[in-house]
């Protein structure tokens, strides 16, 4: 007892519930607390007095089972003479639960937020925070706040034989900071945000917050019971980081609630299904974007509080519009302060240097074959999906999970267990965690950025595949990107650009990303991507955003370049809302918000997105024009799309088209409406019983410059 007892007091015990709390022999009580720095104690308000035991700072009663104190609160004295009453937290047992304990380490526990981390109890009368970590190689825990004086002397935790640690605070609650503070497995004191935490302290500052366990009350019950059909309802995503799409007259960040209803305001006019959020998860970096995250729970203090972040959310489903977050499973920061080497080993990362460093951002990555840690990461998923009623999670470089040796030289790699760089790990973790999502959270979809060809990316699990509902078709994007940046004079040698992506367009469920990405780091906007003059240069991009929402795949457009933002994005300034008072760019905004109500109604364009029965070529080949033209179909419907790629207007231009009557241009990205020449067709063409290009009906077009048509037949015309 004495050596527990000097442990307690040096801080080195695993087990202070052991030793300190009240034990119970025969027909006497023994009651054993710790209080550092406290001369003396009894129990309040007028009970028996502790008795001062060695070393200092531990007290003890003991006396018949008949006599002993029922109260839990202590009055303590200090040298001061100054007194507090405090509940004695060693007077309440351990609570967390072996069966859910084994979940979390066999891997498949799905809310072990519920379980680790900081949460509000009310035990026996008595208000506090019950504290939990997995830290198994930490010699000893404690948690440490502003209840407290940051001295891990006053709150050690109990080890429980598994590695996950646990103590109830009582007084502690909402609003209060804390971290853990850990002797790790060599002796070194480490200080450690909570993994779990759900709230965390503006940076540059790092300590963690208790947040209360409150209900939220949701307005978006309608959208929640009719969510849109990933599969076959039309989607679109309109990119978003927060930080730089709006901010106040000063500079400063708007909060998520002002945000929630100025992007309810702009985006449901502008047609867009969904709003994509870049990583809100905790970051200490403006710089990483989000995407170097240190808090997987905590939406950023940023722009709030988790209930302010709810009402973002709440606000644009109660306008019709889903949510997406990016989510990052991938890797992690360094800093002191998370994941990176937790209890003194490397807990979260794996132990070999070769699969745990990430050489493009100085990260760590996740030892995805970890049971803890899928639980930790699954949990996170789903945690953002129940907790915040989010739509969906587009999950961040997928392919430097799935290989080994992604952006690894040479032997800097360590191959698999049959020699190959594929990263068996983290295939079977995307695999449980799509079956996860899609199972727990119906409704709700998953869409990998993942760069390679990679087979079955969006395939089920069971046939073998990923199980992602979407994938970025980042091939699509960088065939049109590449062939846009040709003179159009030159565009005819680069065709295939065009025409490739068909050949797999349907191999995967595809999105069509032009996103954040693309305009960073000297790539430049996507106005500054586009050759010619100043008119020329928006044709260009009025003819991308037609072969965008025409094209097979959901859209993804990042913000800013609905209006033709002319420089780089800049994520620490907003975006040039002011050049939407300039014509042309007016213009351009007018033809993207058009083209995205214009894809909401017309089933043609989505319906079958996945699938070639609603795609086929009209002609592919006439790459010395530089022009093409397919079809978009479903059940009684059909369209027409014919895109110029050259400044030269194209008179008595004969298309093939698979009906007769009238063709009435749904779509001419060239009408000065948008700031075009307004050359076209008057608005409609007749289709003549003159077979061309294999269909039974054709019509003789003019094709404007730099432009896109959709065509659609007229109902009352045939």
């Amino acid at each position: 007892m004495a050596d527990d007892l000097a442990a307690i007091a040096a801080t080195r015990h695993a087990r202070p519930h052991d030793v300190l709390g009240r034990f119970e022999q025969g027909r006497r009580v023994r009651i054993v607390t710790w209080r550092p720095d406290a001369v003396s104690g009894r129990f309040a308000p007028r009970g028996p007095k502790l008795d001062p035991l060695e070393p200092a700072g531990l007290f003890a009663w003991e006396g018949p089972a008949s006599r002993a104190p029922k109260q839990r609160v202590i009055r303590w004295t200090y040298s001061d003479g100054s007194q507090i009453d405090a509940a004695d937290p060693w007077l309440f047992p351990l609570e967390l639960d072996r069966e859910e304990r084994r979940a979390f380490h066999g891997g498949h526990h799905t809310s072990a937020w519920r379980m680790l981390g900081a949460h509000r109890r009310e035990r026996d009368g008595v208000s506090g925070t019950r504290f939990a970590v997995w830290a198994p190689h930490a010699q000893r825990v404690s948690v440490v706040g502003s209840f407290n004086y940051w001295d891990g002397r006053h709150h050690p935790l109990s080890r429980h034989d598994d590695g996950v640690w646990e103590a109830f605070v009582p007084g502690v609650g909402p609003g209060d900071l804390y971290k853990f503070e850990l002797t790790d497995c060599n002796g070194e004191l480490r200080m450690k945000a909570d993994p779990f935490a759900r709230y965390t302290e503006a940076r540059p500052r790092t300590a963690s917050i208790i947040v209360p366990e409150t209900v939220f009350p949701w307005g978006d019950s309608e959208w929640m019971a009719s969510r849109p059909d990933w599969q076959s309802d039309a989607i679109s995503f309109y990119e978003v980081h927060l930080g730089s799409w709006m901010r106040h007259a000063d500079g400063s960040f708007m909060g998520y609630r002002e945000l929630g209803e100025r992007l309810a305001a702009y985006v449901k006019p502008l047609g867009f299904t969904h709003v994509e959020l870049l990583p809100i998860t905790e970051h200490p970096f403006d710089g990483s974007w989000g995407y170097q995250c240190t808090g997987w729970y905590a939406p950023t203090r940023r722009f709030g509080a988790p209930d302010d972040f709810r009402a973002l959310v709440d606000t644009l489903h109660r306008h019709g519009i889903g949510v997406v977050l990016d989510w990052v499973p991938g890797h992690f920061p360094r800093d002191e302060h998370g994941l990176a080497r937790f209890d003194g080993t490397p807990l979260f990362e794996p132990a070999d240097r070769r699969r745990a460093d990430m050489p493009d951002w100085g990260t760590l990555g996740f030892d995805h074959g970890r049971p803890q840690v899928r639980s930790f990461l699954i949990s996170s998923a789903l945690y953002w999906l129940r907790e915040f009623h989010i739509d969906g999670l587009r999950v961040d470089a997928v392919a430097s999970m799935l290989y080994l040796d992604y952006a690894r030289k040479g032997g800097d790699w360590l191959p698999n267990a049959y020699g190959g760089n594929e990263n068996l790990d983290a295939v079977a973790f995307l695999q449980q965690f799509n079956i996860a999502t899609h199972g727990e959270c119906p409704g709700t979809f998953t869409v990998a950025e993942e760069s390679t060809a990679w087979p079955g990316v969006t395939r089920p699990t069971y046939l073998g595949g990923l199980g992602f509902s979407m994938k970025w078709n980042m091939g699509w994007m960088h065939d049109t990107l590449s062939y846009l940046r040709h003179d159009p004079v030159h565009r005819h040698f680069h065709h295939d650009n065009l025409t490739f992506g068909l050949l797999y367009a349907f191999s995967e469920n595809y999105t069509l990303p032009l996103s954040h990405d693309e305009v960073v780091h000297l790539k430049g906007s996507l106005l500054g991507k586009m050759p010619g003059d100043d008119w020329q240069r928006f044709a260009n991009l009025r003819l991308l955003f037609v072969w965008q929402f025409t094209y097979p795949g959901k859209k993804l457009l990042f913000m800013g370049g609905e209006f033709g933002q002319p420089g780089e994005w800049d994520h620490d300034a907003q975006l040039d809302w002011s050049r939407l008072q300039e014509p042309r760019h007016a213009g351009a905004h007018r033809l993207v918000t058009d083209l995205a109500h214009y894809h909401r109604a017309e089933p043609a364009l989505y319906r079958h997105d996945f699938s070639y029965d609603g795609f086929a070529w009209v002609d592919c080949h006439d790459a010395s024009q530089s022009v093409i033209s397919f079809r978009r179909m479903s059940e009684g419907r059909e369209v027409v799309v014919v895109l110029n790629f050259t400044p030269v207007p194209r008179h008595d231009y004969r298309i093939g088209l698979p009906r007769g009557g009238l063709w009435r241009e749904a779509v001419n990205s060239d009408s000065e409406h948008y700031g075009g020449s307004g050359q076209g067709n008057y608005g409609a063409v007749r289709a003549e019983a003159y077979r061309w290009m294999g269909l039974e009906h054709s019509a003789a077009l003019t094709l404007p410059p730099l432009a896109g048509l959709v065509l659609v037949p007229d109902p009352g015309d045939a």
